[in-house]
């Protein structure tokens, strides 16, 4: 075999005739996995469910197949759409049948603050970051957590928040980049701190230094009162 032979690299054994045929899978494939799209809903990625987004994958490798091999006839894959298409169907059937069916494939919501305070047990749980979790905040326009009365992660990955009314607002967490807010391990003055960890509040005195009693963290920030700016 010869090193850096374009031909082979751009064609291998196909002749130039093919990529016609290429041309033609593709837009086959792309025709099925638009009609897909139709059966299951207009609906975007992040709103997509697991079991939405592998029923996807799955067609999605069955049409790249038949796009690029010449070899892998056309036919099987539209018995793939079908199926996979009264799959569907069917699950859905079923999920609005059986709650434990639909708590398996599509999962549950979990609450990550609630009053205020962060849920770190239930985020680790969820397989979800605090960098995620604070800049979907962020994005929320929340800067403390004490202006979160509640907030949910839905089953398909998106952030649901409700807000306290600014005059209910409480001291918490700020969850601005690191570099906005020092951390101490021995408190500069008296006052309000939050851990950083599990946003934990404690009234603490000057100098003083002491692990979080919710979940032994030593590292504290200032609390913030910070109101929403709308």
């Amino acid at each position: 075999m010869k090193a850096f032979d374009l031909h082979r690299m751009a064609l291998d054994k196909v002749p130039l005739e093919f990529l016609g045929e290429v041309a033609l899978r593709s837009f086959y494939t792309f025709v099925l996995v638009f009609l897909f799209l139709k059966i299951t809903g207009r609906r975007g990625v992040r709103q997509m469910s697991l079991f939405e987004v592998l029923i996807i994958l799955t067609l999605g490798s069955a049409a790249g197949d038949v796009a690029f091999y010449d070899d892998v006839p056309m036919l099987p894959v539209l018995v793939v759409f079908i199926t996979l298409a009264a799959l569907y169907r069917l699950i859905m059937w079923l999920m609005s049948h059986s709650e434990k069916l639909e708590d398996l494939l599509e999962g549950k919501p979990v609450v990550i603050v609630n009053q205020g305070e962060l849920a770190w047990n239930k985020m680790r749980e969820a397989s979800l970051t605090e960098f995620e979790f604070f800049m979907e905040l962020r994005l929320s326009g929340v800067e403390q957590l004490g202006q979160v009365r509640l907030s949910i992660m839905e089953t398909n990955g998106q952030i649901s928040v409700y807000f306290y009314p600014d005059e209910e607002v409480k001291s918490g967490l700020c969850i601005l980049p690191g570099e906005c807010y020092p951390r101490f391990t021995t408190v500069p003055e008296a006052g309000e701190y939050a851990c950083v960890r599990c946003s934990h509040i404690l009234s603490m005195q000057a100098g003083e230094h002491q692990l979080c009693p919710r979940c032994a963290n030593p590292e504290w920030s200032k609390a913030s009162r910070a109101i929403r700016v709308t």
